[in-house]
């Protein structure tokens, strides 16, 4: 039976990260997202699960990498800071085909910024902080029901790619406590990859759109994991065709998938003669602006992107061949907004709503944001 529960937003991924099968959690504690590991530090014991306090971000990843090579379904929790520790591993976990889930839980920034106030400019760096071409799947939740669906799903998507999945928060929806029902379980997917067994070592090699076997360390097999680009077999090699083949085999599984990996809402856009795109805590302000004006007979709608990376390209570009203003409200000084001019037509025309100083939008100032826009 689904229980209705007043909750903090990190203590419903907590929650959800344990309802998805999350047995191995490793991470230090930063704000704004430490109650997460605090309560995992106090639940998984119970559960028979392993909890670990590291010394350091890149430790915690580190840790987390293995347990799943181990079979472990694995999550750590960190803000800005410790998540740019985590790229060099964040890098490996991708070349290495591992899933892994990560919380960041966005704070001002750059460097120790402001650590008690949100922000929406990790974006890029979720997509591109660890170097070289990769792919990477990232899911942003804006309200109590999503924070908890969207962790589940993550964990799912983790298993299913074979990829890190990161789950981005904001300051305020990390801290904040929500009216929330937690789904009985049984009532949402779990995904697990059983461990196969296998013919041969060739653990990487498949066909293109396809995830390697699910093997580990405790199965007696002589596997090789490495961070250098591999063969099959997970040798190094630098061979052309053979590098050529695995960073496709790398990027398809994400890329022949899009219709299972992308969520996102939308509101009034049937309709709508401007297109307000968000995503976390700012697209609950442009909810509310949305339908404040349509009260004052201004046809708006809403794209709220829960899968922020791959971008939903295709579902935008759908849009605006109706409709021809779009208006970007991101907690940031501009980075989701290149993506929408990046695919946006010449004939849509574009504003934006930024903002970096640690103040989350007023429903009110994305209202008059969107009055100007269709003046």
């Amino acid at each position: 039976m689904s229980q209705r529960k007043v909750l903090q937003g990190n203590i419903i991924i907590a929650k959800a990260a344990l309802a998805a099968g999350c047995d191995f959690f490793a991470g230090y504690p930063i704000t704004p997202s430490s109650e997460i590991a605090q309560y995992m530090s106090k639940e998984m014991p119970k559960m028979e699960k392993a909890f670990i306090q590291m010394e350091d971000e890149i430790a915690s990843l580190g840790a987390c990498i293995g347990a799943s090579l181990a079979g472990k379904k694995a999550l750590t929790a960190t803000s800005g800071p410790g998540f740019s520790l985590m790229q060099e591993h964040l890098g490996f976990a991708v070349m290495a085909e591992v899933p892994v889930v990560i919380v960041n839980v966005m704070r001002g920034g750059p460097s120790t910024g402001m650590p008690t106030k949100p922000s929406q400019a990790d974006m890029m760096q979720t997509r591109w902080g660890t170097h070289g071409d990769h792919p990477i799947i990232a899911v942003y939740p804006a309200f109590s029901d999503e924070i908890f669906s969207e962790t589940v799903r993550a964990f799912n998507l983790a298993e299913k790619y074979w990829n890190p999945v990161i789950i981005l928060l904001d300051e305020v929806l990390a801290k904040a406590h929500m009216d929330v029902e937690i789904p009985e379980p049984g009532s949402y997917e779990v995904y697990w990859e059983k461990t196969h067994e296998i013919s041969d070592l060739n653990i990487y090699d498949r066909n293109i759109g396809e995830n390697p076997p699910r093997i580990d360390f405790f199965h007696s097999y002589p596997i090789h994991i490495d961070s250098l680009e591999h063969d099959a077999h997970g040798w190094p090699s630098f061979d052309a065709k053979t590098v050529d083949k695995m960073q496709k085999l790398r990027m398809e599984k994400i890329f022949y998938n899009l219709d299972d990996i992308i969520k996102y809402k939308e509101y009034f856009l049937d309709d709508a003669e401007v297109l307000v795109f968000s995503f976390g805590i700012s697209a609950r302000s442009a909810l509310a602006a949305v339908k404040m004006a349509r009260e004052q007979g201004i046809k708006a709608g809403l794209f709220q992107a829960l899968t922020v990376w791959p971008f939903p390209r295709a579902a935008l570009q759908e849009r605006f061949k109706k409709t021809k203003k779009v208006l970007t409200v991101e907690l940031n000084m501009g980075q989701m907004k290149y993506e929408i001019e990046r695919i946006a037509p010449p004939d849509v025309k574009k504003q934006t709503l930024l903002r970096a100083n640690g103040l989350p939008f007023s429903p009110g100032e994305v209202l008059e944001t969107i009055k100007e826009f269709v003046k």
